[in-house]
């Protein structure tokens, strides 16, 4: 309010500053420093009703910061409307993804929303390629890291330069594309294997007709937002077909990759155990219509 511009208009418009300095300290001395903030700017508003509208891309700012362990963090600016279309979207898949007994916090809440809006949209295919090639997550892993069951810490390299454990990078293969580029001693490659999807699309159809979403117990995440989990693992000799095959959203799909157990029942149902043994019993099991209605 005190910028030689605003106080051009006042005094063109024959405001007197006495009496909106005194209501202004009045909001200051009673209500909350937010509501001071609002009110300057309602006064603002009021004293260029007629202006150009801004441009809204111009004030938008998103800063991405990569840390020693190449986890990152940000700071993002949005205009009025910027902020209620990301709002809304975040919104949306935070609701969609409640499930019963989730102690998640309202910022962990978001911070997997956010995760998940940019995996349905890699997933869609729909954004733009680049030289050729459509956005994905990219993982390089050694052969020997990829059978070993171990941890593994820091085996694996990802696009953008990240430093994952092989475990991590064999969840992200559950339901993902293998590529078998074999090295020479100079690390030349020397042959460039064909790239197999280890569920093809037929059996990922098919578990989605079957369980019709995540399959951990009182979950209700829909199948868009799920990887095709192996039961037994495809290192460890598991099958990739439908009988072996889990659908899981991304937070269950860490889950189970860190101890916790599902399994299908004869009768079509699916349970839950923790990683201590214990079976969690939260929300009704997901038995999804018989296969022979695929058809």
């Amino acid at each position: 309010m005190a910028e030689p511009e605003p106080l051009t208009r006042a005094a063109a418009q024959e405001v007197e500053l006495a009496v909106v300095d005194a209501l202004l300290t009045g909001v200051a001395v009673a209500a909350p420093c937010a509501d001071v903030a609002k009110a300057v700017a309602h006064y603002l508003d009021r004293l260029d009703t007629d202006g150009p509208e801004p441009d809204p891309t111009e004030g938008r700012r998103l800063v991405i910061a990569k840390h020693a362990d190449r986890s990152v963090s940000g700071r993002f600016d949005l205009d009025t409307v910027g902020g209620e279309r990301l709002q809304a979207a975040l919104e949306s898949l935070v609701q969609a993804g409640r499930c019963a007994a989730d102690e998640r916090t309202r910022a962990q809440r978001l911070a997997d929303a956010l995760v998940q809006l940019c995996d349905n949209q890699l997933a869609a295919g729909t954004l733009p390629t680049l030289r050729g090639h459509k956005p994905q997550v990219i993982v390089t892993l050694g052969i020997e890291d990829l059978v070993d069951p171990a941890t593994g810490r820091g085996a694996a390299k990802t696009g953008f330069g990240a430093a994952i454990s092989a475990a991590r990078a064999r969840w992200l293969a559950c339901d993902g594309q293998v590529t078998r580029i074999v090295l020479g001693p100079d690390g030349v490659p020397l042959e460039h294997g064909r790239t197999v999807r280890l569920f093809p699309a037929h059996v990922r159809r098919a578990a989605e007709l079957r369980d019709g979403g995540c399959v951990f117990a009182g979950c209700s995440a829909p199948t868009w937002w799920c990887d095709v989990h192996h039961v037994l693992a495809w290192v460890d000799g598991g099958a990739t077909d439908l009988a072996n095959a889990a659908l899981l959203c991304e937070r269950h799909h860490t889950k189970v990759h860190h101890g916790s157990r599902v399994e299908r029942r004869p009768d079509g149902r699916w349970r839950t155990w923790r990683p201590d043994g214990t079976e969690i019993r939260t929300g009704p099991g997901r038995t999804g219509p018989p296969l022979a209605s695929a058809a």
